[in-house]
C-alpha cells in the first residue's frame, strides 16, 4: 500500500517589496499562487508595498515576534533583490518563528552580494570570470589607480551594482573612456559595484532543488538539465529576461555531455559552498569543455517566462510538485533547526 498523500498546506505568499524588482516579484507571486492552488493548497497573498508596508487584502498587517504570519504553515517569499532576497526578510521571518521557502539569512546575504559570493567561490576553487569589486568611497578617493586596475580586465567589461538582480543597472562598456560614467551610473544604485570581464561562449543555466533529509542522512540536491539561453541582443538584459519572446531557452543546452555534467556538478558545489537551502539557479558561461560560474540566485523568478521552473519541469519536477516540495522543505528545515537548543 502506498503512503497517504500529505495534507494540503496553508501558504502565505509574499510578493512586491521595496526593490526595483517589485513588479517582477508580483508576477512571480501570482504564478506561485496558481501553482499552489493547482496542488490543492490554501494560499494567502501578502503584498509588500514600495513603502515597505505589508498588506493582506489591502489592509496593513501587524507582525509580532514569535507570532507567525496569518496562521500559515509556511511562507513563500517570492521577493527579488534588496530587502527581500538578501536576508532581510528571512531574518524577519525567523523572528516570527514561521517556516519559509528558500535559503536562510546568511546564504541569502552572501549570494545577493555579487562580490562576496565571488570571493567565497574563489576561496573554494570554483572557476569564474575575472572580476573586481569597487567601493564608491574608494573610487572617489583613488580614481586613477582603480581605473588602471580595471584596465587589466580588458574590454568589453560589464559594470553591475553588487546587490541588484534581473540585470538591472548593468552597463556594457566597450571603450575605456566609458568606464567612469558606467561606474557612476552603477553607484547610483549601490555603493558597491562589480566589474566583470566579458566571457565568451554560451550562457547556460542550471536549477538546483534540495532533497528532503533521509532517515540515514544527507541526500545531495538535484541539479536540473542545463538550459542554454539565446537572445537577439548583445547580452542577456532585463528586456530579454522578462519580455515574452525576448529570449529562447533550449533544454538540454547545446553543449557536450562532459560540459553538461560539469555544469551540474558545479551548480551543486556552489549551492553547498554558499550554504543554500531549498532552491537556487546557477548561471554559467560554457565554451567547449571550459565551464565558468557566473552567479547564483537564491530566489529565481517564477514568472511565466522564468527559466528555473522550466528547467525543473524538463528534469521531471512539474510546477505544482515543485512549489509543493519547496514549501515542505521549508517546514522540514524549520522543524530541524528548532530542535536545537540555542
Amino acid at each position: 500500500m502506498s503512503d497517504p498523500a500529505p495534507p494540503p498546506l496553508t501558504v502565505a505568499v509574499l510578493a512586491g517589496g521595496l526593490s526595483s524588482e517589485h513588479e517582477v516579484s508580483l508576477s512571480s507571486g501570482t504564478s506561485i499562487r496558481e501553482g499552489l492552488l493547482a496542488g490543492g493548497h490554501r494560499v494567502l497573498m501578502v503584498e509588500i508595498g514600495r513603502d515597505g508596508t505589508w498588506r493582506r487584502d489591502g489592509e496593513p498587517l501587524r507582525l509580532e515576534p514569535a507570532g507567525g504570519l496569518l496562521g500559515a504553515d509556511v511562507v513563500f517569499p517570492a521577493l527579488h533583490g534588496p530587502f527581500g532576497e538578501d536576508g532581510v526578510v528571512q531574518g524577519l521571518l525567523e523572528s516570527l518563528n514561521v517556516p519559509y521557502v528558500g535559503s536562510g539569512v546568511a546564504a541569502s546575504a552572501v549570494c545577493m552580494d555579487k562580490v562576496l559570493f565571488k570571493e567565497l567561490m574563489a576561496a573554494r576553487g570554483v572557476p569564474q570570470v575575472a572580476y573586481a569589486g569597487i567601493r564608491e568611497e574608494n573610487f572617489r578617493r583613488s580614481r586613477a589607480e582603480l581605473l588602471l586596475r580595471l584596465a587589466e580586465l580588458g574590454l568589453p567589461v560589464f559594470v553591475k551594482p553588487a546587490h541588484l538582480g534581473s540585470s538591472l543597472g548593468i552597463v556594457r562598456v566597450t571603450a575605456a573612456g566609458e568606464l567612469p560614467e558606467a561606474l557612476d551610473a552603477a553607484f547610483a544604485h549601490d555603493p558597491l559595484v562589480i566589474v566583470e570581464a566579458m566571457a565568451t561562449g554560451l550562457e547556460v543555466e542550471c536549477g538546483v532543488l534540495a532533497n528532503p533529509v533521509a532517515p540515514d542522512g544527507y541526500v545531495p540536491p538535484l541539479a536540473s538539465l542545463p538550459g542554454e539561453i539565446s537572445f537577439p541582443g548583445e547580452w542577456y538584459d532585463f528586456k530579454a529576461k522578462y519580455t515574452p519572446g525576448g529570449m529562447e531557452l533550449r533544454i538540454p543546452a547545446g553543449i557536450s555531455a562532459g560540459a553538461a555534467e560539469r555544469v551540474r556538478v558545479l551548480a551543486v558545489q556552489a549551492f553547498e559552498h554558499a550554504g543554500c537551502d531549498g532552491l537556487a539557479r546557477v548561471d554559467f558561461f560554457v565554451e567547449g569543455e571550459h565551464v565558468l560560474v557566473n552567479e547564483l540566485n537564491t530566489m529565481p523568478g517564477f514568472t511565466p517566462t522564468s527559466v528555473y521552473a522550466k528547467l525543473l519541469d524538463a528534469t521531471g519536477v512539474p510546477y505544482p510538485a515543485l512549489v509543493d516540495r519547496l514549501c515542505r522543505l521549508g517546514i522540514e528545515r524549520h522543524t530541524r533547526h528548532r530542535a536545537h537548543t540555542h
